[in-house]
């Protein structure tokens, strides 16, 4: 099962000097002007952070092309390489305002939102602090020690970091048996795969396609009834034993399928966990999707899982190896 996927990217720089005013857009409704507050640099002072003052409102549909925008800009003024991922953890508040845009956390606030886009991620006169280079170097090798765990049976991902788990997150994964697949145009094994592997591709921008008749989404039809337009949260594309099987890394806008096996073999979360994975998942986030039958409980307690895909408990993770090309369905 495969999907199509598109992704576009792009940026205007502009300016110069001590304080500088970048336009990060194209027009005015997508636009974004942030003003660089840079300290001044001695032979003798380490760098300092820079400050950069939010102008205008930016809703979740123009983030990312401003965010693009802004590293495009500061990786050709300074001499060290940022990225999204980088100036987000150095400012958590703006990864907090993301999973707050969750549909059902504003619903349990009484506050319905159809169109989760419109939404404000940065506002007027906020202000993003840009890590320096040692903070940078800081933040990258805590990224570079963070992994994606999955145990399909027990429906749980938790995302670690130096060993300690970060999070975790109940999640949906493939159904026991195959079906056609217009988009594949074959019967497709719908069994979410164990293996180690990475993420190889991040998206965006996705499309909604029912890989069934190969028809789009418009909008959705969420637990309680109410029909929204779908999240802009990113999709993760993960290869297992070198191979990519389109089991997905996504957000589901059903939360009564997490805890089920119910997708076509795309690994399901809700909304406000979407984000937070993908901020701890750039390219090449190594992933473990295990199939053990036993795990623990809250209390430490030994706790023995359904088997939701009878045969798949002899495939031991830990002597799976990255290149093994063979098909484990």
């Amino acid at each position: 099962m495969r999907y199509i996927l598109l992704v576009i990217i792009c940026f205007v720089c502009l300016g110069c000097g001590n304080t500088t005013r970048i336009n990060t857009g194209k027009t005015p409704s997508d636009t974004q002007d942030a003003v660089f507050k840079i300290d001044s640099l001695s032979p003798t002072k380490p760098p300092k952070s820079k400050e950069i003052i939010i102008t205008k409102d930016v809703p979740i549909r123009s983030y990312f092309k401003w965010m693009d925008s802004l590293v495009a800009t500061l990786n050709e003024k300074q001499n060290y390489v940022i990225d999204e991922y980088l100036i987000v953890h150095h400012n958590k508040w703006i990864l907090d305002t993301l999973v707050n845009t969750d549909y059902y956390y504003l619903m349990d606030k009484g506050v319905f939102n159809e169109d989760s886009k419109s939404l404000m991620v940065l506002k007027k006169d906020q202000v993003l602090v840009i890590p320096d280079a040692f903070k940078t170097e800081q933040l990258q090798a805590q990224l570079d020690s963070t992994y994606i765990d999955l145990n399909i049976p027990e429906f749980r991902l938790r995302i670690f970091q130096n060993k300690n788990e970060l999070y975790s997150f109940p999640v949906r994964v493939g159904k026991n048996g195959s079906r056609y697949m217009a988009m594949a145009n074959r019967d497709v094994d719908m069994r979410t795969r164990p293996g180690i592997g990475e993420i190889i591709r991040v998206n965006k921008y996705p499309d909604f396609i029912n890989p069934e008749n190969n028809r789009p989404y418009t909008s959705t039809r969420r637990d309680d009834g109410k029909r929204t337009q779908l999240p802009a949260i990113p999709w993760l594309e993960p290869a297992v034993n070198g191979v990519s099987h389109g089991q997905l890394i996504h957000p589901t806008t059903n939360l009564a399928t997490l805890g089920k096996a119910s997708s076509n073999g795309c690994i399901g979360l809700r909304e406000s966990h979407a984000w937070i994975v993908y901020y701890y998942a750039p390219l090449g986030t190594k992933v473990v999707f295990r199939y053990d039958l036993k795990g623990q409980n809250d209390k430490g307690e030994t706790i023995q899982f359904l088997d939701i895909y009878p045969g798949f408990e002899k495939y031991d993770t830990k002597k799976l190896k990255r290149g093994n090309q063979s098909d484990r369905s």
